[in-house]
């Protein structure tokens, strides 16, 4: 398995953890705000995933621009309400994703 195709899974998982997290934080709370937030850059994950895998650069710059924009709300996020669940995981998955993303950058 190449870093293309690495980074293409991660960014995979990421993207189905952010529209998961937006559907509970739905359920839980009844924030629409979640759930279209969660949708919008969970779908944009998943179509710069597709890109990845068909070796495309803006599937890489898309996955790129939208992980980090996510790592910043997060932070964000974590340091307004000083709960670790779910910021603290959305930082520690999409720094890790970010780190792989780099890595397939060269």
């Amino acid at each position: 398995m190449n870093i293309t195709s690495t980074a293409a899974i991660v960014t995979l998982m990421y993207g189905v953890l952010a529209i998961m997290g937006g559907a509970i934080g739905y359920q839980q709370a009844r924030s629409k705000v979640s759930l279209i937030s969660g949708s919008a850059s969970g779908a944009l994950l998943l179509v710069a995933a597709v890109g990845l895998l068909q070796n495309q650069g803006w599937g890489l710059v898309l996955a790129i621009a939208v992980t980090v924009l996510l790592i910043i709300v997060f932070v964000g996020r974590l340091i307004k309400t000083r709960k670790l669940m779910p910021a603290g995981l959305m930082i520690v998955v999409g720094v890790a994703t970010l780190a792989t993303l780099l890595q397939a950058l060269g």
